[in-house]
């Protein structure tokens, strides 16, 4: 059963294999160009950024096995008024990973320590499925680095997963040779956000989801929403769990319409 969970994540971030190889990103994006990439060495690993535009920060975080390659087509449309700083989570992509395991709170110091390493103190984030995970680790732990907080297809607990059953047992969360077996692991055991966690956010909220998400319950998305004090629902028309990917134009007006929406 422990596998059969973790086939229907699998399948559901398959979207991710479209993503063409960095190298392949000038071809298919145009002329953009970022005003700065590099690595920072965070935690003991070499993390993988690009920075495009300017104005007020913006963080994108990628699902699990993909990379930040994935909002190649929103970045030109999110950097006309915003600085928006891309990166590759621990393992994934081009940044490397440590012997150390793969955990939600783990990337998000990692990301922290960016933002630290750019000099940033607050930015908005958006995380897709696993970099919503990481936006909600933040906002419990650390809400005063976040400005706000789009988090879509992500879950709070493992049985936010779409035709949940509890497993009879589930891989060990350790390090794995293979980086695709260790994220495994990392999806059968967390996270674990508890209710009385999510109502500690104090972070402007817009919990999202597309319409016919493969991977995340819809009544699990409502009640994070529910319990998210202050949180709207956003349902994207027409798209499912990579909305990036499916969708990009209206994704990115998704997120300037939140991020820029005067909340006063």
């Amino acid at each position: 059963m422990a596998r059969q969970l973790l086939a229907s994540l699998a399948l559901a971030c398959m979207a991710s294999a479209v993503v063409l190889p960095l190298h392949k990103q000038a071809e298919a994006s145009g002329p953009l160009v970022s005003n700065q990439l590099g690595y920072a060495s965070v935690n003991g690993i070499e993390l993988f950024f690009r920075i495009y535009g300017s104005g007020s920060p913006l963080l994108l975080i990628h699902g699990g096995l993909s990379d930040s390659s994935v909002w190649r087509d929103q970045i030109a449309a999110l950097a006309e008024h915003h600085q928006v700083i891309v990166a590759d989570s621990r393992g994934q992509g081009r940044s490397t990973r440590t012997s150390e395991p793969i955990t939600y709170d783990l990337m998000a110091d990692d990301y922290l320590k960016l933002l630290d390493t750019l000099g940033i103190q607050k930015a908005a984030l958006v995380g897709w499925s696993d970099g919503g995970i990481i936006g909600l680790d933040i906002a419990i732990h650390h809400p005063e680095r976040l400005t706000r907080l789009f988090v879509q297809a992500a879950n709070a607990t493992p049985d936010g997963v779409k035709h949940y059953v509890a497993p009879e047992s589930v891989p060990e969360l350790r390090h794995y040779d293979d980086v695709a077996d260790e994220i495994h692991a990392l999806w059968a055991n967390e996270p674990n956000f508890t209710a009385e966690d999510l109502a500690s956010i104090t972070v402007p909220t817009e919990v999202v989801i597309g319409d016919h998400d493969e991977a995340i319950s819809r009544k699990h998305t409502e009640y994070m929403a529910e319990t998210i004090p202050g949180a709207s629902l956003v349902i994207l028309p027409d798209v499912g769990h990579s909305a990036p990917i499916e969708d990009p134009e209206g994704y990115a007006t998704a997120v300037l319409d939140f991020i820029d929406r005067d909340l006063s």
